[in-house]
């Protein structure tokens, strides 16, 4: 990528092209999403159009996606000398075919080598992994294509759970609807949280879920790791017993197994210590709370089981790179309407 930062425009009256790269079978909203975004996305001197946007494909025309619809693009080469500020690979099940293709990635390796910003959406991190684009940065993509990327690609820092990352100037989002969250993160960056919050009001979409929100939930993810269900009665009873004091000793004999046996085998299921779990199982009761209560930071802290604010916000900052405070501002459920009454 050229290094001029994301920020720098040569004409700040100028939109900013952003180039999306589809191929054949790639999901329909991967693409309207994020391009719904910065296509209503104003620059706030001016209020004209902030971003001018492209499709372009490897030899221009209509390309199939998961619909019935076909979308109409440019062919890519056409933009090789253009100056690019965001290109954005787009994801579909052609992501795998899209990989292999050399001559599709050798173009976008050379658009996005151009551009001032690369980003993909969903299994697009896929076809932009192959252009060594994500080599030894932080990456993700949706959660049931992860193992795929860091199977392939073991030079990425494949990470599991967050909606999206940014490294630098290279953004990577999970799947489907988290491209229109980083799309909006990506206005806020250029043209200020106002922007995005009006795209975001147009939209009628939140804003706006951050990276650290998960692609999925914890109980979910537990329930995956642990398919033969052997910690399922344990973890039901952590749950009921967060506040308690839940360390390693308390939580073996609760399922029935000695301290180090049931480290061991817990960590070999689960992919974490049983200490970062339970932590995990807090986070998620805070979060809970935090979304659906007017419950203060120290109550909920306690109600959560943790010893004290200051722990709960170093777990949040830890495990979300948000703070307790402001999960709240972001995910707040609003108050429900009590109309005619």
């Amino acid at each position: 990528m050229t290094s001029k930062t994301a920020n720098s425009h040569s004409n700040e009256h100028t939109p900013r092209l952003v180039v999306f790269v589809v191929y054949p079978d790639i999901v329909l909203l991967d693409l309207v999403g994020p391009l719904q975004v910065f296509s209503h996305a104003l620059d706030p001197l001016t209020q004209s159009n902030g971003y001018s946007c492209k499709v372009v494909s490897i030899d221009g025309g209509m390309v199939a996606t998961n619909t019935v619809v076909s979308i109409p693009s440019e062919p890519l080469c056409d933009l090789l000398k253009q100056p690019v500020h965001t290109l954005v690979v787009v994801g579909g099940d052609g992501a795998i075919a899209g990989m292999r293709d050399t001559r599709l990635v050798a173009q976008i390796k050379a658009l996005g080598d151009r551009a001032q910003r690369v980003s993909s959406v969903c299994s697009g991190a896929l076809v932009l992994a192959a252009t060594g684009l994500l080599d030894g940065r932080r990456a993700v993509t949706h959660w049931d294509d992860c193992e795929m990327l860091a199977r392939e690609f073991p030079r990425v820092c494949v990470e599991l759970d967050p909606i999206f990352i940014k490294d630098d100037d290279v953004w990577t989002s999970a799947g489907i609807t988290a491209g229109i969250d980083m799309a909006l993160a990506i206005v806020a960056e250029d043209l200020g949280r106002q922007s995005a919050l009006s795209v975001a009001r147009s939209m009628v979409a939140q804003m706006a879920r951050s990276g650290g929100q998960s692609q999925y939930s914890p109980a979910l993810d537990r329930q995956i790791r642990d398919s033969k269900g052997r910690f399922t009665e344990l973890h039901a009873w952590i749950s009921d017993n967060l506040s308690s004091d839940l360390n390693v000793e308390t939580l073996a004999s609760q399922a029935g197994m000695s301290a180090r046996n049931f480290a061991r085998v817990y960590a070999s299921v689960m992919g974490k210590t049983p200490g970062k779990a339970v932590e995990a199982m807090r986070i998620g009761r805070a979060q809970d709370l935090l979304e659906t209560s007017t419950k203060s930071l120290k109550q909920v802290a306690k109600l959560s089981g943790f010893r004290g604010e200051d722990r709960m916000r170093r777990a949040f900052l830890r495990m979300l790179s948000v703070t307790p405070s402001e999960y709240r501002q972001n995910f707040r459920a609003e108050e429900p309407s009590h109309y005619g009454h």
